[in-house]
């Protein structure tokens, strides 16, 4: 039976028809928690880019990102609905809880990722909106219906897609693509796997379930745990860029490196974690922290850039 046949098969005589569906429902479909991260990523890129944006752009451009993202999450649902199904933590999704029809779910985001990519073009200007598009399109078909189910390098590749936002709100305000935006990209590129990894080793009984090739469930959890201290190294090493390239402060620096440090940190405790233990502890505090990781840094990333404009300001009233 192939994935059409599962979402056929979820919905039955249902795919013909409406849901009863509500505005929480459709929210959800857009996984609000990824797109938070999505449109703070973005945001970072409009801030640290050189240049301005008027205000009233600058929201617009935030809103298209959110919706584009929002579009690949609906149409990462649709595609996954299947073995969402399976899975606990995704089993009560709108789709595989029956709330959303897969039809709608394919029609919602298809609608919203036009909308989102014209919106940006017209408003702002085309490069940011062909980027938003290819993530668009990189998330759903290069990930989402390629990678995933087919190669144990899926989160790797497929992080492009997650990577791309404060490239993305970097090219609203410079119509370009440089140097500086590639190293927010690469940030968050090399910081996916270990979040990732992370995760899936305390939830690699859903994805042998379901049959999707995780690094962990393919070359075991010690390959995994070598990958995830690696890829934290590289990751830590990448967040210190901005200042050794000059677009950030020394004091950036400190910061990115204190907190890169505790990155690695929790990665090894990861890879000193008995294969086999049933808690994995140190891998549900890695992929906590993780988290918090890539927030602190953009935050510190705006924040230097705040205190940049700011000495810059006060410099130019004498």
């Amino acid at each position: 039976m192939t994935v059409f046949d599962n979402h056929e098969a979820l919905a039955e005589d249902g795919d013909f028809r409406l849901s009863e569906a509500g505005a929480r429902d459709y929210f959800e479909l857009l996984k609000p928690r990824v797109m938070s991260l999505v449109v703070f990523t973005a945001f970072a890129g409009l801030v640290l880019a050189p240049g301005h944006i008027n205000p009233i752009l600058g929201l617009i451009a935030i809103l298209c990102i959110a919706v584009g993202a929002g579009a690949s999450g609906a149409l990462n649902m649709w595609y996954d609905a299947d073995i969402d199904a399976v899975m606990s933590r995704t089993a009560k999704r709108p789709i595989p809880a029956g709330r959303i029809m897969p039809k709608e779910a394919l029609a919602f985001g298809l609608v919203l990722s036009c909308f989102s990519v014209t919106i940006l073009g017209l408003a702002v200007n085309w490069l940011s909106a062909f980027i938003l598009a290819f993530t668009i399109f990189f998330y759903v078909v290069i990930y989402t219906m390629w990678l995933k189910r087919s190669t144990p390098q899926n989160i790797v590749i497929g992080g492009a897609a997650g990577a791309f936002p404060p490239m993305i709100g970097w090219a609203c305000v410079t119509n370009s693509v440089t140097i500086e935006s590639t190293v927010l990209f690469l940030i968050i590129f090399l910081w996916t796997p270990a979040h990732f990894w992370a995760l899936a080793l305390f939830k690699m009984r859903d994805y042998e379930a379901v049959g999707v090739p995780m690094l962990p469930n393919v070359s075991g959890e010690r390959t995994t745990k070598h990958q995830i201290v690696a890829y934290a190294v590289l990751t830590a090493v990448c967040a210190v860029l901005p200042t050794v390239l000059g677009f950030a402060s020394a004091g950036y620096g400190v910061v990115a490196a204190a907190l890169g440090a505790v990155f690695i940190y929790c990665s090894i405790a990861v890879w000193r974690m008995p294969d086999g233990d049933l808690k994995m502890i140190p891998a549900k505090k890695l992929f906590g922290f993780s988290i918090f990781y890539l927030f602190a840094v953009f935050s510190a990333l705006m924040l230097d850039r705040l205190v940049a404009v700011l000495v810059s300001y006060a410099g130019g009233s004498f």
